[in-house]
């Protein structure tokens, strides 16, 4: 069969025991075959050779689930004896070393075959009525061992607030052990299990559940409408054609790119190029430091518009320096130097650290939040304040064109400051870190270059109508644009304070769910 995944294994094993898969096929044709389904999770061949004795037969060769198999078993193959009854002392036998070997972690694969007439064989009739009283061959285990990554992304993903559920056709005793294996938390039910609840019963005990064993189609689906209902966010992983239609009711639906059907890439939203497990968690890792990086630069310009805002309006109220805080191009040279760099290493930076230790956020929880919009707001009255008493201040002391130049130099230093105090929400900026950031540095370092130009070089000083300054004017707007790191800091103190104090009340934000096919 045609992308079966035990072929491979089986031709391996044939290899190991001295025979040649591509001779053994030539010699004896496969003139029919029972395509593998989920409904009876078994597949079947059918041959023309001889049998012990030289009768031609067709041989019908079988392999599947091994509890499948041995509810249509009448014999068992014994080297010695030959075919003898499948009793109830080999049933006994034959289910323990399954579950012998499906605790290993093996995924365990029955084989056997039964002879026919070729006189009364049709090859185009429905053939699974003749794969019955089947004489038992063997049963095989086959290593099928995770990623070596597939752990530690789990792991990451559950840091990160993420539910990784494992449904799988292999027996329970097999999957329970791969999941142990992985460190995917909860019980382990059966899909006969699952399927016997009812909606109530499974929306209940599906918090509990880590793995669901022989599923069928109908049970991924169900599994998908259940967590749905629970207000998770559903992701669902599959290649196979019956992994369909749980893709495509999921939320995102994932396909695998090299073993996946065409069926199930079409319901997919999303294609893995590797197959691998690691690669969604990291798809998260990326979108939540995609995320982040927009959040900061929106938190960013929001507070430099309100201070814009604040400085123009307050100007024009309390006629300061005429009612024009910034001449025109001082208004653009601010906008297209200080505000384009500092929201360039904003958006193109390094994401805030520990991102995939932070919950999911709600579905439809807006960007700028009403307590954020607040906080913007008074960020905008600080800078636009702050701004503004400064150029009254150097007006009456001074001349306007230096008010003007202080004025553009202190705002553009609030919006410097306030970017390096909003690139984490967080964590303070008197940290190591700060500048740990390459592209954001390099944002920084340009946007101070740009400011000292136009106030110490000529033809900028002629065409922005700016003036040098000295080291006193200097010092009041630094130290008057620092109190935007002194609000932050403050901010962020008490955030982090309610952050340690408050305990949560009611049900926690639902997580993603992830269900992995």
């Amino acid at each position: 069969m045609i992308g079966d995944p035990t072929e491979g294994a089986l031709v391996a094993l044939a290899a190991k025991g001295g025979v040649d898969a591509a001779s053994t096929r030539q010699a004896y044709p496969r003139i029919a075959e029972l395509p593998f389904d989920a409904a009876y999770k078994l597949m079947a061949t059918f041959h023309k050779m001889t049998d012990e004795s030289g009768t031609p037969v067709v041989r019908c060769f079988v392999k599947g689930a091994p509890d499948q198999l041995l509810t249509r078993a009448a014999t068992v193959f014994d080297a010695d004896a030959g075919a003898v009854p499948a009793d109830g002392d080999f049933k006994q036998r034959y289910l323990a070393e399954n579950e012998r070997l499906g605790e290993q972690g093996l995924r365990v694969l029955a084989t056997a075959r039964k002879d026919l007439d070729p006189a009364t064989f049709d090859p185009g009739a429905d053939l699974l009525p003749l794969v019955n009283g089947l004489e038992m061959l063997a049963l095989v285990g086959i290593v099928d061992p995770p990623r070596p990554t597939a752990k530690a992304s789990i792991a990451t993903a559950k840091a990160a607030g993420i539910r990784v559920r494992m449904i799988t056709g292999d027996h329970a005793v097999t999957a329970a052990a791969i999941a142990g294996q992985l460190g995917i938390d909860g019980k382990v039910i059966t899909g006969a299990e699952f399927g016997s609840m009812s909606d109530d019963e499974a929306l209940g005990a599906i918090d509990g559940v880590g793995v669901i064993a022989r599923v069928t189609p109908e049970h991924k689906v169900r599994l998908v409408d259940m967590l749905k209902k629970r207000g998770q966010i559903v992701a669902m992983t599959g290649d196979g054609v019956n992994d369909a239609p749980a893709l495509k009711r999921a939320d995102i639906g994932i396909a695998m790119g090299i073993t996946g059907t065409e069926v199930t890439k079409e319901a997919a939203v999303m294609i893995l190029t590797d197959d691998n497990f690691s690669t969604i968690v990291k798809a998260v890792e990326l979108g939540r430091g995609l995320y982040d990086n927009l959040v900061k630069y929106i938190r960013f310009q929001m507070g430099c518009l309100f201070g814009f805002i604040v400085s123009f309006l307050g100007a024009s109220i309390f006629n300061i320096a005429g009612g024009v805080p910034f001449l025109p191009l001082q208004t653009l040279w601010i906008n297209f130097t200080t505000l384009l760099f500092q929201a360039i290493g904003l958006g193109y930076g390094q994401p805030a650290p520990g991102l995939m230790d932070r919950k999911p956020r709600q579905p439809d929880q807006p960007i700028l939040p009403r307590a954020l919009m607040l906080w913007l707001i008074i960020v905008g009255l600080v800078m636009g304040v702050g701004t503004l008493g400064v150029i009254s201040w150097a007006e009456q002391a001074h001349t306007r064109p230096i008010a003007h130049t202080m004025g553009v130099v202190t705002f553009s230093l609030y919006a410097l400051f306030f970017s390096i105090a909003t690139k984490d929400e967080r964590t303070t900026v008197f940290g190591l870190d700060t500048f740990s950031d390459k592209t954001f540095s390099i944002a920084t370092g340009v946007s101070v270059l740009t400011l000292i130009l136009s106030t110490v070089f000529g033809p900028f000083e002629a065409l922005l109508k700016t003036t040098s300054l000295d080291l006193p004017q200097w010092l009041i707007c630094t130290a008057v644009a620092l109190s935007v790191i002194v609000a932050s800091e403050i901010r962020k103190a008490i955030r982090r304070r309610r952050a340690a104090e408050v305990v949560p009340a009611g049900p926690p934000v639902p997580p993603p769910a992830a269900a992995a096919s």
